[in-house]
């Protein structure tokens, strides 16, 4: 027994040492080519890498991290608005029995309602806890512009309802290829005029993932220019707060994040699409350039391959520069929005529960 032992003590030692060599061989094979491209000031020359998955992680996250690029919804460019309703319809028919299961699993209800005259749902945990039964959440779904329409953009709603314990509005707003800017905006607006007369401000938080995080931003620009009621807290995630490629991660780590994987992918093309001929730049389609004085607190959610990591960093930055108060959780290994994609996860959970541990001690009870 003792010999089995030490044998395979001696073969750990063999495989760390020849691990460790061929880190070191690759090292001294690179060194001088690397540095001889980066010997000047200006952008940063890297060699062509494979990056593993994190063993430190669930299982249930490296099942993500190691899945294959999201086809064939991160590369579409559909020539005509009939194609892109198409691809949008198949995608969203595709989501409904996961959702379906999901909410069985979580014990979440589902009810179709109105507000402020926009179709949504109404999501209801088994247990609402006694301090949260006077507040309200309400959902901006994430899907570029594009994607997520009616039940399939509520995954979002059913995890924060599921993992914090409260009510959530999802609100289905319009989208290009038939509705382009300023329609989704007018329908997130009209439901928060909505929301305000439903329950008093102090008690409503506001949840928004990617395309529903920039949303989210642009909504409290919004609301500051009409002298609108502020939500108690926000929790923008992974914020599309930029539709043009500014930031680093765009390109470190492009490739890398398994669901958008590139700007140039459907990015590009999903924002021209919303835009309809606006400037990018403009603070109600790229928030990060408005002023985010008077904000109320946030807190933002990313992973570390996603591309979206300097959207949401740069929006924290620019929140705390205005003196608001921010919070970051960044997820080890997850590309765009992974902490959403498994509702059992253990990472879905402690996003979920930092979200609303949040929102616990800034809502009014």
């Amino acid at each position: 027994m003792r010999t089995q032992i030490r044998l395979a003590a001696f073969a750990a030692f063999l495989m760390l040492g020849t691990s460790a060599f061929a880190q070191t061989s690759e090292f001294k094979a690179l060194e001088a080519p690397q540095g001889a491209a980066n010997v000047k000031a200006g952008p940063r020359a890297i060699p062509a890498h494979v990056i593993p998955v994190p063993q430190d992680v669930s299982p249930a996250a490296q099942a993500l991290i190691a899945a294959p690029y999201r086809a064939p919804a991160w590369n579409a460019n559909p020539a005509s608005a009939d194609e892109w309703r198409a691809l949008v319809k198949k995608l969203a028919d595709a989501s409904l029995p996961g959702l379906a299961s999901a909410r069985a699993t979580l014990g979440v209800t589902m009810e179709p309602t109105v507000i402020g005259g926009v179709k949504g749902f109404v999501f209801t945990p088994k247990e609402i806890p006694e301090a949260h039964r006077n507040q309200l959440i309400i959902n901006v779904h994430g899907g570029g512009y594009v994607y997520g329409p009616g039940e399939s953009g509520t995954l979002e709603a059913m995890l924060i309802a599921a993992h914090g314990g409260y009510k959530v509005i999802e609100f289905d707003y319009r989208m290009p290829p038939d509705a382009p800017y300023p329609a989704a905006m007018d329908d997130a607006m009209a439901v928060w005029k909505a929301a305000v007369t439903m329950q008093d401000p102090k008690r409503i938080g506001i949840v928004g993932t990617s395309t529903g995080g920039g949303m989210l931003l642009a909504m409290i620009l919004r609301a500051k220019a009409e002298g609108l009621p502020m939500p108690a807290a926000i929790a923008p995630g992974t914020p599309w707060a930029d539709l043009t490629e500014t930031g680093d991660t765009y390109k470190t780590n492009e490739w890398l994040d398994n669901v958008l994987v590139s700007y140039s992918g459907y990015l590009v093309h999903a924002a021209l699409l919303y835009a309809n001929g606006r400037d990018l730049k403009d603070p109600q389609l790229s928030p990060i350039y408005g002023d985010f004085h008077g904000f109320p607190p946030a807190i933002l959610t990313s992973g570390t391959r996603d591309l979206f990591l300097s959207n949401t960093v740069r929006t924290h930055r620019k929140l705390r520069q205005a003196g608001v108060e921010a919070e970051l959780q960044v997820f080890e290994g997850y590309s765009h929005a992974q902490y959403l994609f498994d509702p059992t996860a253990p990472e879905t959970k402690e996003a979920m529960g930092e979200i609303a541990g949040f929102f616990d001690r800034h809502l009014a009870k």
